[in-house]
């Protein structure tokens, strides 16, 4: 283990941020009052033993993420509220936070910078803001398919329903959220485009969920889909070959029809189950998560694959001595992916999860992948395993067991995550090779053996005087997938 650099206050960058965050913090709180307003600032030192950062310093963090080896960070936020109690039917939030680091480089992240307008239940938000999109654990789980808040969010404008609203009939036995949004990712890099290797492109996204059961009952049922797709200016890219206007391809990107049997832009979202019920003292969770990156999930192809969770919290309050709060178990499965000889057949071949024909970096998002973290990228595992070189993804079928656990002892919270994965590569590296409509044809790019991989992840925090708490965060990485690393983090918080 490398030794520790854990300055009081960060060098002129984290210093920078600190003012900037002071000076904000001052002012809005003036205008909105204190009770609205919340600042929160972070400063810390890292250590790893390699060059790589451990899988979960890095994974489902929204892109704040340390630098490699030694470095200082400091992360500070400013948050203005909604007055919920007010019963304004118009009222407005907003939202900024900012990382610095310093080590072998210095760094500026800006992890959220958004604005938001509430009318009734509605919601108008607009910049980059943490988002995880699928029915699962928030606060513990080990990410959903589609958005698990692994990269930094996309800036988009948002139209949502943001919280469950119970429709006011049938005694309140149903209610809704969902989303529609419009986001910009930038000029990404295309293969295989006939007349440019770069295009701008947009981001789709809309969502529906339904929740059934009576604010009185003790259990409720949940089920939906979220539809998320990589798009726009496909003429520039496919030439005049493409003859859809922008209006006509963005009905087929809404709607998900096919023009000239195959979609246009990159498709992917999960279809969604859960149910959860109140007992005495505990409340028990459960998902499942079905993926769709390609058209298997409409014949079924692929239903062996998904996200299946369990999470069990305490409703019992702490008596001062040890405490578990919540509890969580999952079980992540993508070996299918309608590709194993027993899979129904289907047009489209196997799903290849978040690999693209058009887009070379696929379903991903400044270098890190926008969903699961243990589908990895080639750039995330080791050196030398095989890799279909038009795959970003080296390593998308994965059968992976993950717990979570919330605790506490006296004044002392603890939170660790710890996970076991076994890893097969791609169908374009696998011993059953990849499917090409009707032909199966063996791996041109090696063979990926079976890699195990365990990372665990735990942090302690404490409270050491009000609105200051200290924390240390240790994290391990052991396997053949991922390169060896452990690492610490100490840091101290203020929240105003």
């Amino acid at each position: 283990m490398k030794k520790i650099y854990f300055p009081y206050i960060p060098l002129p960058g984290g210093t920078a941020l600190f003012l900037f965050f002071a000076l904000a913090f001052t002012d809005l709180r003036a205008q909105s009052g204190p009770e609205l307003v919340h600042g929160h600032l972070t400063i810390g030192g890292v250590a790893t033993s390699s060059d790589h950062v451990p899988f979960w310093f890095q994974a489902n963090q929204y892109g704040s993420i340390p630098l490699p080896g030694t470095s200082a960070s400091a992360i500070g936020s400013i948050h203005k509220d909604y007055d919920t109690l007010s019963g304004r039917l118009v009222d407005w939030g907003a939202g900024v936070e900012g990382r610095e680091d310093l080590g072998s480089g210095s760094r500026f992240t800006l992890i959220e910078g958004y604005g938001k307008l509430r009318v009734g239940i509605f919601e108008l938000k607009a910049g980059r803001s943490k988002e995880i999109m699928g029915l699962v654990d928030t606060s513990l789980s080990s990410g959903a398919f589609a958005i698990s808040g692994n990269a930094l969010g996309i800036p988009k404008v948002q139209l949502s329903i943001p919280d469950y609203y119970a429709l006011p009939f049938w005694g309140q036995l149903f209610a809704i959220k969902g989303n529609y949004a419009h986001g910009w990712l930038g000029n990404l890099p295309i293969q295989y485009g006939h007349l440019a290797d770069h295009a701008t492109t947009w981001f789709h996204q809309k969502s529906l969920y339904l929740r059934f059961g009576r604010p009185d009952w003790s259990w409720r049922l949940y089920g939906g889909f979220n539809h998320q797709v990589f798009w726009g200016n496909e003429r520039s890219v496919f030439g005049k070959g493409f003859t859809l206007s922008t209006p006509a391809a963005y009905w087929h990107v809404v709607s998900g029809t096919t023009w000239n049997y195959s979609k246009v832009g990159n498709h992917l979202g999960s279809i969604d189950f859960g149910a959860e019920v109140d007992l005495e003292t505990v409340r028990i969770s459960f998902y499942r998560l079905n993926f769709y990156d390609e058209g298997a999930l409409y014949h079924l192809a692929n239903i062996k694959d998904g996200l299946n969770g369990l999470s069990i919290q305490n409703l019992q309050e702490s008596n001062g001595g040890f405490h578990w709060n919540k509890f969580l178990f999952e079980f992540l499965y993508t070996v299918n992916q309608a590709g194993e000889p027993s899979s129904r057949y289907t047009n489209s071949g196997d799903e290849n999860y978040y690999n693209n024909y058009e887009y070379s970096e696929g379903w991903s998002y400044k270098g890190r992948g926008l969903g699961t973290p243990f589908i990895s990228t080639r750039e995330s595992t080791r050196q030398g395993l095989p890799n279909d070189t038009s795959d970003y993804f080296n390593n998308n079928r994965v059968a992976a067991f993950h717990v979570g656990l919330q605790a506490s002892l006296g004044t002392w919270d603890f939170t660790g995550k710890f996970s076991l994965s076994l890893n097969y590569g791609t169908y374009g590296t696998s011993t059953f090779g990849h499917s090409t409509g009707l032909l199966r044809v063996p791996p041109h790019f090696g063979i990926f053996q079976e890699l195990g991989q365990f990372s665990s992840f735990l942090q302690v925090r404490k409270e050491v005087r009000p609105g200051w708490v200290f924390g240390c965060i240790a994290a391990l990485d052991k396997g053949d997938l991922l390169n060896n690393s452990n690492g610490l983090i100490l840091s101290l918080s203020r929240t105003f």
